[in-house]
């Protein structure tokens, strides 16, 4: 009886202990404690950008999540290349983590000739973040009124478009409306995001594919015309405007994204371990109403759906990137 008892005791153990190890995050699971020391979020555009609150908002959080610091750190220049090759190039050690972007991560791969690094084989996809909605405008001197007049009048009517930079959201949702709609306009790039917004209020350009948290202050005074968001879900910041696509342009789809990327061979583990810790730090109601308050909105959804998603925006603006003939040396 004594040894029945102690082998059925042992069983319990084992059977507890498997319990305790399933309970762990998977990084711990592994034999891999993480973190243990501070953690760097590089940023690869300049202090105040979207791309730096976003990250500047996920790091408070995530910091809670980890019981790490993590450092964010800005290191911009060449559309976002700069910094992204510098995680590239990090120790896969999931202590080096990039706050990427649609166009770091999914747009340069096809607008870079002279990329050193392929942003597709270089980072493990963790996470996806917020996204941020383009808004077409018009000048109010331009009669359309909705996104089928405006495809009526480019028809007729020599218009030119800005942009904040060749091969940016903006340029590159343009570029997308012209292939789907069959019309055409004059690109007049820009240096950044807000800098064609005078020539666009006095009309020197009619129209503009512009970063949502940019216009919406001179679409409330009434200064531009919006006609309709890029993205596949109306924005909540101007609710009565429709998409792109519900008005006129069936299939028309552009969101700018932001996302949480490892180095390609950090532990698999670690990958999870950080895509669970961000989804529960999105998931705050008071995070969330941080993201809103930056113009866009938090996202959600597995790690493996993310992966498949930035591979099909590669793919989606590959093929817009080459019908249009857009490179940067």
């Amino acid at each position: 009886m004594f040894v029945k008892n102690r082998r059925l005791a042992v069983l319990a153990a084992g059977l507890t202990m498997t319990g305790a190890l399933a309970a762990l995050p998977a990084a711990h699971a592994e034999g891999v404690k993480y973190p243990t020391k501070p953690i760097r979020l590089i940023v690869p555009f300049g202090p105040g950008s979207v791309t730096d609150q976003l990250a500047r908002i996920l790091a408070s959080g995530l910091s809670d999540k980890l019981g790490q610091s993590i450092i964010v750190e800005n290191k911009a220049g060449a559309g976002g290349n700069i910094g992204a090759g510098f995680v590239a190039d990090s120790a896969p050690d999931g202590y080096t983590l990039l706050m990427g972007a649609a166009s770091t991560n999914a747009i340069n791969p096809s607008l870079y000739s002279n990329l050193k690094f392929d942003p597709m084989k270089a980072f493990a996809p963790v996470a996806n973040v917020a996204s941020v909605t383009n808004v077409l405008v018009v000048n109010p001197q331009v009669k359309a009124r909705d996104v089928k007049g405006l495809i009526e009048e480019l028809k007729t009517n020599n218009y030119s478009y800005a942009s904040g930079g060749a091969g940016g959201s903006q340029h590159l949702s343009a570029e997308l409306f012209k292939s789907m709609s069959k019309t055409d306009m004059v690109h007049i790039p820009y240096k950044g995001g807000s800098e064609p917004l005078p020539d666009l209020m006095s009309n020197r350009v009619q129209v503009m594919f512009c970063n949502l948290p940019v216009c919406l202050p001179h679409i409330q005074a009434g200064k531009l015309i919006a006609l309709g968001v890029t993205s596949t879900q109306r924005s909540s910041l101007l609710p009565n405007v429709p998409t792109i696509a519900e008005a006129g342009l069936p299939g028309y789809a552009v969101d700018g994204w932001f996302a949480l990327f490892a180095p390609a061979k950090v532990p698999a583990a670690i990958v999870a371990r950080l895509h669970d810790e961000t989804a529960q730090v999105l998931a705050s109601p008071a995070v969330a109403d941080q993201i809103r308050r930056q113009g866009a909105e938090p996202n959600s959804g597995s790690q493996a759906d993310f992966a498949k998603f930035v591979q099909a925006e590669h793919d989606k603006w590959a093929k817009v990137i080459k019908d249009a003939n857009i490179r940067i040396e």
